[in-house]
């Protein structure tokens, strides 16, 4: 497995998610807003809306299926490993001599838990009777849970090039991206895959970026969005990284409107096949500003690249990009339902070849309109799954597709 992708809708071979698991039930309507949710989900039917996805996924495609807990604990079974990712995670509540204590009491498995869905002071005393927490109460945080960590895509993007791991731009979430780098850079089967092309080595706070902010548009070509989560210096290492490496000739800059439906470049469009983007009305049109990364030379191990404005948008782009390109809009550009499906990430959906995607089924008439282009749409539940207001596509991080 090689780690990197050429398209965004070959055959889909691998794939990282993360079953919702105890981080959900820590979500309250009291702090909610801090751990980034905007709903309180029921954890059972949740799980079950996953696992049917993720079952749809083994039997549509074949695919292999990671589990990011399962993946956690085999990594965490090194001590210095598990150790590190303690105390990193301990650092905000600043009980970072407690770490040793931890590992001390708790399996492996408890830790992995811990990582995940965090620990309350009251949790710990259970473990360590005689803590002493200073200020803190019983039902404060000694770890901050991950609530959102069910959406695989923002912590790490696959390029022709090879990995942009992510620096989030929320506090609250960094600690996702902090965990799936730790898991690909020592776990068995990939540590030897994987080419990091960010964060750029000895950086430390690297500027933020997303991996719902990077699309691939060709083989030669990939999208980063400039958003809400993305900075524009992150894309521009990103870009320098993938132009070195000589996969790809062209990034290009996309400024997305700092609105909320405008959250991460693939809120706004995806690619389904190699003429066909699903986006929602007007959402190309309203993207008026973007920039073009290309090489200059690399002379003496010194990378220099070129960055051009463009006075175009997106949808100039992407059909300069994608010949005989096909736009279709959700709920087929119906203003009024258009509007509701883009809310629950209509033009999110997951392409798990090229014309089969899977959408949730409650976008009823983007789904429809899917199917009269003679694409293949696989439904899955979503009453529990949107309300963390991310598609099928944010929830899933391909690791293998079949070349294009």
């Amino acid at each position: 497995m090689n780690l990197r992708l050429n398209s965004e809708f070959g055959t889909l071979k691998a794939v990282l998610m993360h079953r919702p698991g105890k981080e959900i039930d820590r979500l309250t309507p009291y702090n909610k807003e801090y751990l980034l949710f905007e709903d309180v989900p029921y954890l059972e039917a949740l799980q079950k809306e996953h696992d049917f996805f993720s079952d749809l996924i083994k039997q549509s495609t074949g695919a292999q299926v990671y589990q990011l807990r399962e993946m956690l604990v085999k990594v965490i079974s090194d001590q210095d490993i598990l150790l590190q990712l303690m105390r990193e995670s301990l650092k905000k509540s600043g009980l970072v001599h407690l770490a040793e204590d931890i590992l001390e009491r708790y399996s492996t498995a408890e830790c992995a838990t811990a990582l995940t869905a965090g620990i309350k002071i009251h949790e710990l005393k259970r473990k360590i009777p005689n803590l002493k927490n200073g200020e803190l109460m019983d039902f404060a945080f000694a770890i901050a849970p991950c609530p959102n960590l069910y959406f695989q895509r923002d912590p790490m993007a696959l390029t022709p090039s090879g990995i942009i791991f992510s620096s989030m731009k929320m506090e609250g979430r960094q600690r996702e991206a902090d965990l799936v780098r730790t898991i690909f850079e020592n776990h068995p089967e990939f540590k030897d895959f994987v080419n990091r092309l960010y964060p750029v080595m000895g950086h430390e706070n690297p500027p933020s970026i997303e991996g719902g902010d990077v699309i691939v548009l060709s083989h030669k070509a990939v999208a980063i969005g400039n958003s809400e989560r993305t900075d524009e210096k992150a894309i521009y290492h990103a870009a320098k990284a993938m132009l070195a490496e000589g996969s790809v000739e062209r990034v290009y800059e996309v400024h997305l409107p700092k609105k909320r439906n405008y959250m991460h470049l693939d809120t706004v469009f995806t690619v389904i096949d190699e003429n066909l983007v699903l986006t929602y009305p007007d959402a190309l049109n309203a993207v008026l500003q973007t920039s073009l990364y290309t090489l200059k030379e690399i002379k003496d191990d010194k990378i220099n690249i070129k960055r051009e404005v463009l006075k175009e948008s997106l949808l100039t782009i992407l059909e300069r990009e994608i010949p005989h390109l096909e736009i279709l809009h959700t709920a087929d550009g119906n203003p009024d339902y258009s509007m509701r499906e883009q809310w629950f990430d209509g033009a999110n959906v997951f392409a798990i070849g090229a014309r089969r995607v899977i959408s949730y089924n409650r976008n009823i008439h983007t789904n429809r309109a899917l199917r009269q282009m003679g694409v293949e749409v696989l439904e899955i539940p979503s009453s529990e799954l949107s309300r963390g207001l991310g598609g099928p596509r944010c929830m899933t991080m391909p690791l293998s597709r079949a070349k294009v």
